[in-house]
């Protein structure tokens, strides 16, 4: 009996508790260095410079909604561009004068008025709810692009909301329990430098962006973000374990929704300007759900910290081409042949994507997660992080 009995292997090393704390505060100092430099940036940066850091935040913002609904609940959406315009109409309606003639404005506080746009996307998220119940994969991908169509109709047609594609209307300047994110109101300076309405609006996208990022990693831990995975790596057992399919994928789209809401508030803040597209090519068209998708899968499917690098990369690189451009003397030829940051940076992120899928489907969180463990090569490999 002796002879044929099974032996047990022997348990995986795991690190003593001392290393993981002090790993753990290594990480967490590691943030709290982040951001500092994110505070202090606007200090030695242009307005210029400012302006490409805010929209690469405004990016980070939706990826993260999109990162949660593919990666984490496993449900493709290309949806994520009529959601940004649902934000930004939302916050424009909301906030916009009661006594304008030509378009529709509800008078309410700035502040409120975001909420209220984080609101009505995740409503309309919701109401999505009965279509991504029933489909997955591909067939849900192109049920979501008919959003983007909706939005590009809604937009032309609803001109008392929008104000059309010719003129498009202006949204209310952000302000915040009476302080303007304007160049208004009270002057202030911090370390000799002038804190106008680019730092101002620095501040508050870096707040919002935090705040989505502390949202997001909550609920990825959470029991939420378990029915999530369960959901996506198989729905029967999903089921039997007690877990509400339909809830969760719901809930999930409802979470993204709400996101790309904030991002779209964001979005309008960043142009100071509401204005459909002509086409479905534009600020809300496709191309720009494809972006969001390109910084999910660049980043790391499911990742947090992943689509904040995403975002970086794909929404980044045109803003940073184009200030360098005009100081090197970049992309100066004329014609329909002729290269631009944004299309460079189209191949750029284009062949980022094929070298993800053909050599590290796990994206840059997944080499992050490698050299970490390199270091580490005791602990257990954290997933879906």
């Amino acid at each position: 009996m002796s002879d044929t009995a099974v032996k047990t292997p022997p348990a995986a090393p795991t690190a003593p508790p001392a290393k993981r704390d002090r790993g753990r505060l290594l990480k967490t100092l590691a943030w709290i260095a982040l951001l500092v430099v994110l505070l202090a940036i606007p200090l030695y940066l242009d307005a210029a410079w400012l302006k490409a850091g805010q929209y690469m935040m405004i990016g980070g913002v939706g990826a993260i909604g999109l990162t949660m609904l593919v990666g984490q609940a496993g449900q493709l959406s290309l949806a994520h561009a009529f959601f940004l315009l649902a934000g930004a109409t939302g916050y424009t309606v909301l906030s916009g004068p009661v006594d304008d003639e030509r378009v529709f404005g509800l008078g309410l506080d700035p502040g409120l008025s975001l909420v209220g746009a984080v609101v009505i996307a995740a409503l309309l998220g919701l109401a999505f709810a009965p279509v991504s119940g029933r489909l997955r994969g591909i067939y849900l991908g192109v049920a979501s692009l008919s959003l983007v169509f909706l939005g590009l109709y809604f937009g032309q047609s609803a001109e008392t909301l929008t104000g059309g594609t010719s003129t498009g209307r202006s949204p209310e300047p952000f302000s915040l329990f009476g302080f303007p994110f304007t160049n208004d109101g009270p002057e202030i300076e911090l370390m000799g430098v002038p804190i106008r309405q680019a730092e101002r609006l620095w501040y508050l996208f870096l707040l919002l962006t935090v705040l989505a990022f502390v949202v997001a990693k909550a609920a990825v831990r959470s029991r939420v973000g378990r029915s999530w995975r369960a959901v996506r790596d198989n729905e029967a057992a999903a089921s039997v374990m007690g877990v509400s399919v339909t809830r969760a994928k719901a809930g999930a789209f409802a979470v993204s929704s709400a996101y790309a809401g904030l991002a779209g508030a964001m979005t309008v803040l960043w142009f100071d300007i509401l204005k459909p597209d002509e086409s479905e090519f534009g600020t809300y068209g496709i191309n720009i759900s494809i972006a969001f998708l390109a910084m999910v899968i660049i980043g790391g499917l499911g990742s947090v910290p992943g689509a904040l690098v995403g975002a970086l990369i794909v929404n980044g690189l045109p803003q940073v081409l184009s200030l360098y451009s005009a100081d090197l003397g970049w992309f100066s030829g004329t014609g329909d042949g002729a290269l631009t940051p944004i299309l460079v940076s189209s191949f750029v992120y284009g062949a980022a994507i094929i070298l993800v899928v053909l050599f590290e489907p796990g994206g840059l969180a997944a080499i992050g997660r490698r050299i970490t463990s390199a270091r580490k090569p005791h602990l257990p490999e954290e997933q879906d992080k």
